[in-house]
């Protein structure tokens, strides 16, 4: 297992004038090679689909190409992968579908740990057809959404599951598959928001026990667009609403209007960029994927450990991601000693320093207000696969800085430093066999800033 991070971060155009991105949970950098794929579709021939000009084949074949990378990626059929403008409109385009099927006293249970594009469209579908809304809670002292708690909320009426694979706020992973076995014995399908996860997992869902799963390429590399992923049995079974020319096969009869060939050309590319990560990896594409997703979460959480230690270190910062199984997404804010607006300073004080960890709810905002952050959420730092040893010790030294300079009232200018600390305590528990890259072993201090 060879896990090459300055190989790959050679591939990122936007890395190059050295900032150090942790806003990876709002969106990921581009590689090269996904640019390329979207350049190259709009320069060639393009039309709409089809097998009569040349055209009409580029375009059938990119979707054809997208629809099995995205099903490799998703332990899914092609025949159940829909494409469309984002998550979030797929989710209320299914809402609506679903909805249609549903009668008042039907239940439908959302959570409060779900970003809201997996709680509004559900409560908005159940409203328009008198069926009630049942919310699952968290624990927010340990950020744990438990069996125990969707429990409390099934009933004999319950239609419908909506939950996440891992929340973007605080990244708690809760335990889907045996949510999903509990929401089947009532009888309800289950759908679950995959955006966070599938950055960071390799995903099957049927091992999940997911009905639907909705993701986001542009959260693992790819461009802007959304997918959902279904089995095609269950799709077929749906009557959304459609123009009555377009196509009624699964699943083109979801998609809506022409298809955005050239993002699907990036998609299918990003995936390959994932299954390359472990360059040692063989075999099928599957077989990579699950190879490097492995070897990224071994680096991520080699990296998450280093920023767990750091922070721990740090007085005057709380942490609110703490459940035992979660994504290497840390959630933080600062003491109100530093000031009112010292966590949302922190921010702009890193962004100052080239170091991105932005703040906010990100849309997040039931979990943030059950963490008890109002509307305000906190500081989040997210890690993607580019993210570096060196960028992990810039966001320390950024942070410890800022709480000396709020401490003492003295406004350090931008630019003025970088992290120039030991890289050695950064390294230390790498899972054996896992190349780290030469350019994160740094053992002296770091070059500063022009």
């Amino acid at each position: 297992m060879v896990y090459d991070i300055s190989a790959l971060r050679a591939l990122f155009p936007a890395l190059s004038g050295g900032p150090a991105h942790f806003d990876g949970p709002g969106g990921t950098q581009t590689p090269r090679p996904v640019i390329e794929a979207i350049t190259e579709a709009l320069a060639n021939p393009l039309s709409n689909r089809g097998q009569v000009t040349a055209g009409e084949r580029n375009a059938d074949a990119i979707v054809t190409g997208a629809r099995e990378a995205m099903a490799d990626l998703l332990g899914a059929r092609a025949s159940g992968v829909v494409f469309g403008r984002s998550a979030t409109q797929l989710t209320y385009d299914f809402s609506r579908t679903l909805a249609a099927t549903w009668s008042p006293g039907d239940e439908v249970v959302v959570t409060r740990l779900d970003h809201d594009a997996n709680i509004r469209p559900w409560i908005q579908a159940a409203e328009r057809v008198g069926a009630t809304v049942r919310w699952a809670d968290f624990d927010p002292a340990t950020g744990e959404l438990t069996l125990d708690h969707l429990r409390a909320v099934l009933s004999d009426r319950t239609r419908l599951v909506a939950v996440t694979a891992a929340s973007n706020l605080i990244g708690t992973r809760p335990a889907i598959t045996e949510m999903a076995r509990l929401a089947h014995e009532v009888g309800a399908l289950v759908h679950v928001d995959g955006v966070h996860y599938t950055a960071h997992a390799l995903v099957d869902i049927g091992e999940l026990g997911a009905d639907f799963f909705v993701c986001s390429p542009y959260k693992f590399l790819g461009p802007h667009h959304g997918v959902l992923a279904a089995r095609p049995e269950l799709l077929e079974t749906l009557r959304p609403d459609k123009l009555l020319p377009s196509s009624d096969v699964v699943p083109e009869r979801f998609e809506l209007g022409t298809l955005p060939y050239e993002l699907l050309a990036g998609t299918r590319t990003a995936v390959d960029v994932l299954a390359g990560l472990d360059t040692d990896a063989g075999g099928s594409r599957r077989e990579r994927l699950a190879a490097s997703l492995a070897a990224l979460h071994q680096h991520e959480e080699t990296l998450r450990t280093r920023i767990d230690q750091g922070l721990a270190a740090l007085d005057g910062i709380t942490v609110h991601s703490k459940a035992a199984d979660r994504t290497p997404t840390v959630l933080l804010t600062l003491d109100e000693a530093f000031g009112a607006q010292a966590t949302q300073d922190a921010s702009r004080f890193l962004a100052e320093r080239d170091v991105y960890a932005p703040a906010g709810s990100f849309y997040a905002i039931e979990a943030s207000r059950r963490l008890g952050l109002g509307d305000s959420g906190g500081l989040r730092i997210g890690l993607a696969p580019y993210t570096s040893v060196e960028d992990v010790e810039r966001l320390l030294a950024g942070l410890e800085l800022f709480l000396k300079s709020v401490g003492s009232g003295h406004r350090i200018p931008p630019r003025e430093v970088r992290a120039d600390r030991d890289l050695t305590p950064a390294l230390e528990g790498a899972p054996e066999g896992v190349e780290l890259g030469r350019g994160d072993v740094v053992r002296g201090p770091a070059q500063q800033e022009p």
